[in-house]
């Protein structure tokens, strides 16, 4: 481990005193640097990479060798965040044998510190699995993107009584299993709050209310790089996507008038270097010339 790295032990002090983590998505060296710089605690490399990088209209299609990739490329960038890599849908669904080859990839390959994987039911042998081959897992539960279909849809979890006792049961199942930390995805805030106190691990929540041990957001919905609209629980913390849009037309434009580039962009040349240059090109024309 890289000194400095965060560590599970950090994490579960953090919980203790109450200080509160802070989680985000990062897919590239750029995205993950900026994010150290800003004092993130955790880095998700999330298969929402699917969306927000690769083009795709849900998580489902990414692939573990796409995962592998940008996760390698985060972690080989940061020093302190904990690199979390996302298992993504299929790479985990089949066996505990597949899950633990797949997250033995993560490791090994990609340089992620610990693995994610969403849900409980079956997850939980999985997670059981991975954890007793060495490898710290994060579970997921309320909304699972992986399976929203089956959710009804990217829709708020635990509204009844009765989904609200599933949720604290899976989450605590999912403890038991040996998950150090689990996310609460789109989850009533006083229903996540109980979670939160019921578990001695700490919970990320993301559209479950302050009361979780940290927070995580897309990269690209908190800046601002994604338009339209965004679920109820997005803050944009900037509108990056106008600035670029804005600064990519200015350049366009630029370049057709041509005041781009400018003198002070271009590079002279020493006056006796471009005469020799001059004369040693014409005898190179008049040579292809003859030809």
């Amino acid at each position: 481990m890289k000194p400095g790295k965060l560590t599970l032990t950090d994490l579960a002090a953090m919980k203790e005193r109450g200080d509160k983590i802070v989680m985000v998505t990062a897919y590239d060296a750029p995205g993950a640097r900026l994010a150290e710089e800003a004092g993130i605690d955790v880095l998700l490399v999330g298969d929402t990479a699917a969306m927000v990088v690769l083009g795709h209209d849900s998580t489902v299609p990414v692939t573990m060798d796409e995962m592998l990739f940008l996760t390698r490329t985060v972690a080989r960038t940061v020093e302190r965040p904990l690199v979390v890599g996302d298992m993504p849908f299929g790479s985990y669904n089949v066996s505990d044998d597949e899950a633990v080859r797949n997250a033995v990839r993560f490791v090994k390959e990609g340089g992620a510190d610990v693995v994610k994987l969403e849900g409980a039911g079956p997850s939980l042998s999985r997670a059981a699995a991975i954890v007793a081959a060495g490898i710290p897992v994060m579970g997921h539960v309320g909304l699972t993107p992986q399976t929203e279909t089956m959710l009804g849809g990217f829709k708020t979890q635990g509204r009844t009584a009765a989904r609200a006792r599933r949720l604290l049961s899976d989450a605590l199942a999912l403890e038991a299993a040996g998950c150090f930390s689990v996310v609460l995805e789109a989850v009533p805030t006083v229903v996540a709050a109980r979670i939160t106190e019921a578990l001695t691990v700490p919970t990320i929540g993301i559209g479950a209310g302050g009361e979780c041990d940290g927070q995580v957001l897309v990269y690209h919905d908190l800046l601002g790089l994604t338009e339209g609209r965004a679920p109820r629980f997005v803050k944009r913390y900037a509108q990056l996507a106008e600035s670029i849009r804005g600064a990519l037309e200015t350049y366009a434009e630029e370049v057709r008038n041509g005041s781009y580039p400018a003198p002070e962009h271009t590079y002279a040349m020493p006056e006796e270097e471009l005469e020799l240059f001059s004369s040693a090109a014409e005898r190179v024309e008049h040579a292809h010339g003859d030809g």
